[in-house]
C-alpha cells in the first residue's frame, strides 16, 4: 500500500501535515520539491496603481433587455 503525505524539511527533520495510519514498521521513500520564493516576498503595490485604467459604461446599473422576462 502507498501513501502520500505532505510535509515540510528544515533543520534536518522532516514534519509531516498529518500522521500516516500507519503502526507496524514501514520502509519510507522522501522525494524533495524545491520551492520558488519570490524575490519580492512583502513587496506592496503602491496605492492607486489603477486608477483610470479602468471605466465603467454610463448605463452600467441599467435593467439588461436579456433579462427583460424575469423582472
Amino acid at each position: 500500500m502507498l501513501t502520500v503525505i505532505e510535509g515540510t524539511y528544515e533543520n534536518g527533520q522532516v514534519i509531516l501535515d498529518h500522521k500516516p495510519k500507519v503502526e507496524n514498521k514501514t520502509k519510507v521513500v522522501v522525494i524533495f520539491e524545491e520551492i520558488e520564493i519570490p524575490a519580492e516576498i512583502n513587496a506592496k503595490r503602491p496605492f492607486g496603481i489603477s486608477n483610470g485604467s479602468i471605466t465603467l459604461s454610463p448605463d452600467f446599473d441599467e435593467p439588461l433587455d436579456d433579462l427583460k422576462d424575469y423582472m
